[in-house]
């Protein structure tokens, strides 16, 4: 019979994708349902169950749903935001769906949107 400690403390030093390659191995080899991880999820410890490999996203794009009804306090906000000269910032500012930020940190990312929402603005974070 094995060795269950040893097999418990070798399933403790499994990664998250050495985890899931068990998973896989086991439901193939003994014809399980998904449900099964669970118990290998738990054995393994406080790893996260298969397939939940979660990431915290870094970097943002601030998009411009809609200008909406103080066009002209929008577009001195984009201008305060991404240095553009007034022409430039108008323009983005008329163009649906429009990229006003790419890929800034998550501070930056909820300033320029907090700003443009107080100026009356619809804007998503990407």
């Amino acid at each position: 019979m094995a060795d269950l400690k040893k097999l418990a403390k070798d399933l403790g030093k499994l990664t998250v994708i050495e985890a899931a390659e068990l998973t896989k191995m086991l439901e193939e080899e003994w014809g399980v349902s998904a449900a099964a991880p669970v118990a290998v999820a738990a054995a393994v410890g406080a790893a996260p169950a298969v397939g939940e490999e979660v990431e915290e996203k870094t970097e943002f794009d601030i998009i411009l749903k809609d200008v909406g009804p103080k066009k002209i306090d929008v577009i001195k906000v984009v201008r305060q935001i991404t240095q553009l000269g007034l022409k430039d910032a108008k323009e983005l500012a008329e163009t649906p769906g429009a990229k006003v930020l790419e890929q800034v940190g998550k501070e930056a990312a909820q300033d320029a949107k907090s700003k443009l929402e107080g100026a009356g603005a619809t804007v998503e974070l990407a």
